[in-house]
């Protein structure tokens, strides 16, 4: 009986730690529901835009995610060609004219400039 007992704590212990493992619902880096199914489909109209750039270092081809999917420079997606990549943004480009997708679209970036490179332009 007293051997029986250290084996039973200890499925009692493992089990209570299976219980704190989160969920794949509850992952951070997941998509709003409404966006991506349980499967990890897309859902509705199927645009989810811009997720990421890839900037090669050397020699690579840069590509962008763009509705799920890797498109990469002069790839089509939307009825569209991918025509600029930067750091923030994507180009595409189609019969109806062209369409710059951002990473952040709510973000507005600013640049601040100090007086001192003020002066340092000047000079």
């Amino acid at each position: 009986m007293k051997a029986l007992l250290p084996l039973v704590m200890m499925l009692v212990i493992s089990l209570g730690w299976a219980a704190d493992v989160p969920t794949l619902a509850d992952d951070p880096t997941r998509p709003p529901e409404g966006v991506v199914g349980a499967d990890g489909s897309l859902q509705g109209n199927g645009t989810v835009g811009l997720t990421s750039v890839m900037l090669p270092r050397k020699g690579g081809r840069a590509a962008a995610v763009i509705d799920g999917q890797v498109v990469p420079l002069g790839g089509t997606v939307r009825d569209a060609k991918l025509v600029s990549i930067t750091e923030g943004s994507v180009v595409l480009e189609s019969g109806s004219g062209k369409e710059r997708l951002f990473l952040t679209p709510e973000v507005e970036k600013k640049t601040s400039v100090t007086k001192a490179a003020q002066r340092r332009q000047k000079e």
